[in-house]
């Protein structure tokens, strides 16, 4: 069964900030991307100018709730759940791409948590990748939704990208 759709106050919430006021300043949301140096953010509109180049794939890391909520046409699924356990698939499916960006939810927890683990896979596993920037899309699948942006209720996966 589906579970309740999250929202702000739901299981995903913003790392706590660092108490001490010399490391208390917010980070830095700009869009621009720091291959392979760290994680950057992209937001819903940037995500759908991107949308059509072959060379960005959109990751899915949402657990079930992709099954009740739709998803964004043409993005790859790979269960935070279960991330870990299929890295090696998840490069040799992105091996040509060259951006990728990550999202569940609320891009809160889940999806910048599976950008950051991915980054470290590539860094260390040193395979063959032409992955140079690993993004976030800002306030996930809910705010792509919340902005109009289209949703498929495909049930192929990976989605093919021909609903909307």
């Amino acid at each position: 069964m589906c579970k309740p759709r999250q929202t702000k106050r739901g299981q995903e919430s913003p790392p706590s900030p660092s108490s001490s006021p010399a490391t208390a300043r917010p980070r830095p949301r700009r869009p621009e991307t720091m291959a392979r140096k760290g994680v950057s953010y992209v937001t819903a509109a940037q995500l759908a100018s991107m949308a059509s180049d072959p060379r960005v794939a959109v990751v899915d890391v949402r657990d079930e709730e992709r099954i009740c909520d739709a998803h964004i046409a043409g993005s790859h699924h790979y269960a935070s759940d279960g991330f870990a356990d299929r890295l090696p698939e998840i490069a040799e499916a992105t091996r040509a791409k060259e951006t990728l960006v990550f999202h569940c939810a609320l891009s809160q927890v889940r999806g910048p948590s599976c950008a950051r683990m991915f980054l470290d896979y590539l860094s260390e596993a040193k395979k063959e990748s032409a992955v140079k920037n690993i993004t976030v899309l800002e306030r996930g699948f809910n705010g792509w939704e919340h902005s109009g942006r289209a949703i498929c209720r495909c049930k192929d996966a990976p989605c093919k990208g021909v609903c909307s």
